[in-house]
């Protein structure tokens, strides 16, 4: 069966966090089975591993494995951590065993999880049923940063439930996948191995006292008074833990045990870790496979798996996976270490080849529902469902903050801002924190670049930013064209890329201006942005999009602050402001009260423009209009949790879906100054909070519960996309947020309360 629509799984790029081949070890043969089977499920598509590795030399690894942890260097966790959220991975699919991770308990995985930014679906292959404390905390560090969690039984999927409280819609039951192989009679493989004519038993598996071969052997005389022509097969190299600690100890005390009981000529050791073509001609030649463990909790066997998905006559101990995968008469089940019932088990089955053959039947039937390709197809269309899940995620009251409260905000920090900016301008763009030259510079970025300088200026009164104030301008002034409008493009050899740029440039750039005009350190930076200002103005009356007036509002009511008789300008400020209201009413309704038939970004900047045009103009509709359309934004946008901001994937056209994805800064901090302004004009207490909590978007409040702002920097991530934290930080990123942490800033006179 393949997915109805294949278009959907074309862009999936999953990576895999395991133990990988060659590495001897049933989860590494898990991943490499796994992911083969997704990627042909994608049509080949190529995947990648992080792998974790025992042994300080390492292993010969696959192209596949792309990042190597060592087990026990916490640090690897970290630095994998920060390898993935800068790769191109939508998806992290981890493979979580308790004893493949470094630390207490497997602790140091906290560590890549707690640091990783992307989706993560993890497949758990055992669950502890009484964990103790430490064991206990590592696991719930495992579920709760897990977006989701795939167990292999409806028994784990209860426990999770019962024991640890997840979801059920949080849990996927998938079984443990087989290879297709063809149902064939194990006589047609026995003479290869030499057993022609003998009842072949089979375990397979890693040697370690915890599989109960012990059992299996002390049941196997009895076996053998009866059916004589029996043999044993124990095939699998002894456990390298094992093998560790006791060198081949347990083996021999195996081999020892079988000489005691005068079994010997009956028992065959194979010490080896055989691949998947040996195994399946071991598997083949069988006619009862045994898996005789002694402990209960065991939510999963690859072996049993295997067992069952070849159609094998299988007898067991009722460990909690094989309790549900043999059922319905797909098996034999006895008590743990019970050596008796195992004989007579093993003595029914091989007397009685009807019921032998209807349980292989039986069992090769399910084992349909097992094979790799089915499971593939099954995590594919899991994956899909995420992400589709993700775009219309609802709050759950599970939701947490990563990042701990705030007593105080965040350092003010231009690093970011400064390494963007060089003696021509203010670059646009920097992908993973390293300015990027290839987009050259903006008009659009640099008037708000200039917002922001100045806004910091006047706070700080820091000299330092005076040089940069002086580039800003100049930049600005080298823009502008005969016609007073402003070229927005300039690539990085200092060449215009356009005629103009947009009504967005031009509103832009006088909000940058008017900030000069009001705060410009001397009195000539001053003359010069109100020149540039005034030399604007004609083209001015060509605006149409509201955004654009907005902006130009804002650097108007700048502009007014200094100079409040300028009339020219403040008869600007008021056609504009009657302009934006006029657009209200025309597309207000009882369930829609915003200015467009779409929402789309910046959104926040139009109320704010009508709060400050009724400070300087005292109409009452602008401040109506404003509180009005500003609580349509927060009630549209405010999940009672977090800011759900409207994405670019899609906007939020009136009467359809708001997209989730694409949410970016601009939004984020455009909001916090609205709120701010309304704080400033009603008084309300209201309006500083959400002007926190909506600051708190770039701190880690919000859909993925991930910081953008980076501390160590004072870089901001371009935006929350469908496959995680953008690992861009551009100008306008770092510009809204200072914005917005600036503003914050300023109201210390209303003794906010920053920490929550």
């Amino acid at each position: 069966m393949k997915l109805e629509n294949p278009i959907l799984v074309s862009d999936l790029d999953v990576v895999y966090v395991g133990t990988f081949v060659p590495r001897t070890c049933g989860i590494a043969t898990f991943t490499n089975d796994l992911a083969t089977s997704i990627a042909q499920e994608m049509g080949g598509k190529p995947y990648r591993v992080v792998a974790i590795t025992d042994r300080p030399e390492g292993y010969d690894y696959p192209p596949e494995v792309t990042f190597e942890i060592r087990q026990n260097v916490i640090r690897d966790y970290a630095r994998a951590a920060e390898y993935l959220n800068g790769s191109s991975a939508q998806i992290v699919n981890l493979q979580h065993e308790f004893g493949i991770f470094g630390g207490d308990a497997g602790k140091y995985l906290s560590v890549l999880l707690s640091h990783l930014k992307k989706p993560i679906i993890t497949t758990i292959h055992t669950i502890l049923d009484n964990p103790s404390a430490d064991y206990r905390e590592a696991f719930e560090d495992v579920v709760n940063f897990s977006q989701r969690l795939v167990t292999m039984s409806q028994k784990g999927a209860m426990m999770l439930q019962e024991i640890y409280g997840v979801p059920q819609d949080k849990i996927s039951v998938i079984h443990h996948g087989v290879h297709d192989v063809p149902f064939v009679d194990s006589n047609f493989y026995k003479e290869k191995f030499n057993v022609e004519g003998l009842t072949v038993l089979l375990t397979f598996g890693l040697l370690s006292p915890n599989k109960g071969i012990e059992t299996a052997l002390h049941a196997l005389p009895e076996v053998v008074e009866k059916y004589p022509d029996t043999v044993y097969i124990i095939l699998g190299a002894t456990h390298p833990g094992v093998k560790k600690a006791l060198g081949e100890q347990y083996r021999l005390s195996l081999e020892r045990k079988a000489i005691d009981l005068d079994i010997a000529d009956n028992v065959v050791f194979h010490n080896r870790f055989v691949d998947l073509q040996e195994l399946t001609e071991y598997m083949s030649c069988c006619d009862i496979y045994l898996t005789p463990y002694l402990a209960k909790e065991q939510i999963t066997s690859g072996t049993l798996a295997y067992a069952v998905g070849m159609g094998k006559a299988v007898v067991s101990t009722p460990y909690w996976y094989a309790e549900e995968l043999l059922s319905d008469s797909r098996g034999v089940l006895v008590n743990f270490a019970d050596a008796k019932g195992m004989a007579e088990a093993l003595k029914g089955l091989i007397g009685d080849s009807m019921r032998r053959n209807k349980m292989r039947k039986a069992a090769y039937e399910f084992g349909r529902t097992m094979v790799w390709r089915e499971v593939g197809r099954q995590y594919v269309e899991m994956f899909v469902q995420m992400r589709s899940e993700r775009k219309n995620l609802e709050v759950r009251s599970s939701w947490k903050q990563k990042m701990l409260p705030l007593i105080t905000l965040p350092e003010i920090r231009l690093d970011h801002l400064i390494a963007l900016s060089d003696d021509v301008g203010l670059l646009q763009h920097a992908s993973y924190g390293i300015p990027n030259r290839d987009h050259g510079y903006s008009a659009d970025d640099v008037g708000r670049g200039l917002a922001a300088l100045m806004t910091f200026y006047n706070h700080e009164k820091d000299e330092q930013v005076l040089p940069l104030i002086r580039t800003y301008v100049s930049f600005l002034n080298h823009s502008q064209t005969e016609t007073g409008h402003f070229h927005n493009f300039m690539s990085y050899d200092r060449r215009f890329q356009d005629k103009q740029g947009s009504d967005d440039t031009l509103g832009r750039v006088l909000w940058g201006l008017g900030t000069v005009v009001r705060w410009g350190p001397k009195e000539q930076v001053r003359a010069l942005a109100q020149n540039m200002m005034a030399k604007a103005v004609p083209k001015t009356f060509e605006m149409q999009a509201p955004r654009a007036k907005a902006y130009s509002i804002i650097g108007l009511y700048h502009l007014l602050q200094k100079f409040v008789g300028a009339s020219q300008f403040r008869r600007l400020l008021v056609q504009f402001a009657d302009d934006l209201v006029a657009s209200y009413k025309t597309n207000h309704r009882d369930d829609w009260r915003w200015f467009e038939e779409v929402i789309t970004y910046g959104n926040a900047k139009i109320p704010e423009a009508l709060l400050r045009a009724y400070q300087v103009t005292q109409n009452e509709e602008y401040l109506e209009v404003a509180l009005e359309s500003l609580d349509f934004l927060t009630k549209e946008q405010w999940n009672g949790v977090y800011f759900e901001l409207v994405g670019n994937e899609g906007w939020y056209p009136r009467g359809a879906e708001k997209a989730l994805f694409g949410q970016q800064p601009i939004d984020a901090g455009y909001l916090v100054e609205a709120y701010i302004a309304a704080s400033e004009l009603t008084g309300l207490n209201k309006h500083l909070d959400l002007a926190r909590l909506a600051f708190d978007w770039f701190l880690g409040r919000n859909r993925l519960n991930a910081a953008l702002y980076d501390f160590s920097d004072g870089s901001v991530a371009d935006g929350i996309d469908s496959n995680g934290i953008s690992a861009n930080q551009g100008a306008e990123s770092v510009v809204c947020y200072l914005l917005a942490v600036l503003g914050l800033s300023g109201l210390k006179a209303q003794k906010i309360q920053t920490g929550r």
